[in-house]
């Protein structure tokens, strides 16, 4: 009970707040009418002081700046949770804050016409009760109250009272219902958040890719390569020092893209990281020499067929090929082990063509229906750029197979 009254109570004064700012635009209005009525006032300049006079008022409701105070009233006193207002709303949102404004004013001046008809009423009743009221009875009498008298008069005064608690509870608890649909989002603000969040969640997954394929290539070429070492440690230091070489290689890369990813994350997009730091690692089909070389050092036979010129391959598509290279050979020396692994990249007026195969290893699906998080990735990567992936086990041996298109309207992360 104790809530209800205190928030019957705040809500009131958001009421009376309402009500107080009404207050000049209805003796603005008064005056304006008598004004009218008069004979002797020109018509003209009359008509045009008014719609100065509304075009001055119409402006502070549409403005963010109203809005926000609203806002911040309604959390305060209304006890409704609005989320934070843009700083520049579109004009829906402001034509919705501008209906909460006018909304807000109307409720407050019924409250405070409330306030004007139950205090006196109120205070007569209780002066009747102690037939003290002999002073104002000629010129404030009230045909109703004055058949009230005596202890029913000590019970009608509080009853009014109760019916104005009653009245702002009311015109309170109606305004909280309405101020998430008046202040909260428009629709328009939700779909320009949704897509904020769809370009966020996209972001994160790109970054969530990179990290997988190039810390995950590292984190394999590096395993592959200390298993090895250990293995001849006492009988070969030449290949021992070639792994370690290849260790040394692979884990610095890793850094690099690590470091540009980070950047990102700090940043909050690729195109800020890249001007904070254009040296970044933007790794192409540029580098699938260097990649096809730190491969063979980790022990995989590479057989490696470039057919077409790549520097034609636009950037988006180049960058997206490289990573799903790295991703197959990283997946060759996971699964399969120092395994034979042939690579064929062709690019053509039409786009990429990209195959690697590698002998499967015993027990391993003939199909992959999802994959993990490698597979998925490629297959992101694939239907960014709207191209054709396929993964799949045949005559012992597994091969991936993905067509990138060369269109300028490829979506490629950056």
């Amino acid at each position: 009970m104790t809530n209800v009254v205190r928030t019957t109570l705040r809500r009131g004064v958001h009421l009376l707040l309402g009500g107080v700012i009404l207050i000049p635009y209805l003796l603005l209005g008064v005056g304006f009418v008598q004004m009218f009525l008069e004979p002797d006032v020109p018509k003209v300049p009359l008509i045009v002081l008014v719609a100065v006079t509304v075009l001055i008022g119409a402006i502070p409701p549409v403005l963010p700046a109203m809005r926000h105070l609203e806002i911040t009233a309604t959390r305060n006193l209304l006890d409704v949770d609005l989320p934070d207002p843009v700083a520049d709303p579109p004009w829906e949102t402001r034509l919705l804050g501008a209906a909460w404004y006018v909304l807000h004013l109307l409720c407050g001046g019924l409250a405070i016409l409330t306030v004007l008809i139950v205090a006196p009423l109120a205070v007569m009743l209780i002066a009747q009760g102690f037939g003290a009221d002999e002073g104002w009875s000629s010129t404030a009498s009230m045909p109703i109250v004055d058949r009230i008298d005596g202890p029913l008069a000590f019970l009608a005064a509080p009853a009014l009272v109760l019916a104005a608690f009653a009245i702002f509870a009311l015109l309170g608890a109606g305004l909280a219902q309405l101020a998430p649909l008046l202040l909260g989002p428009s629709p328009a603000e939700l779909m320009a958040a949704l897509e904020t969040q769809a370009e966020e969640f996209a972001e994160r997954n790109r970054l969530a890719r990179e990290l997988h394929d190039s810390v995950g290539h590292a984190l394999t070429v590096t395993t592959v390569q200390a298993a090895a070492a250990r293995r001849v440690l006492e009988t070969d230091p030449e290949f021992v020092r070639r792994a370690l070489s290849a260790v040394e290689e692979a884990g610095r890369s890793a850094m690099e893209d690590l470091d540009h990813v980070l950047g990102v994350l700090r940043t909050g997009s690729a195109a800020d990281a890249a001007t904070d730091d254009p040296a970044g690692p933007q790794r192409t089909l540029a580098d699938l020499a260097r990649l096809v070389d730190d491969t063979r050092a980790a022990g995989v036979t590479v057989d490696a067929v470039v057919e077409g010129d790549l520097d034609t391959i636009p950037p988006a598509v180049s960058r997206e090929a490289y990573r799903i290279v790295q991703e197959c050979l990283t997946n060759a020396m996971r699964h399969a082990g120092p395994v034979p692994v042939v690579l064929r990249v062709a690019a053509t007026s039409a786009g990429l063509d990209l195959q690697v195969s590698n002998p499967m290893p015993p027990g391993m699906p003939r199909r992959s229906s999802r994959g993990g998080r490698g597979l998925r990735g490629i297959r992101e990567r694939v239907r960014l750029l709207r191209g054709e992936f396929s993964a799949e086990g045949q005559a012992g041996q597994w091969r991936v197979h993905v067509r990138l298109p060369a269109r300028s309207d490829a979506r490629g992360g950056a």
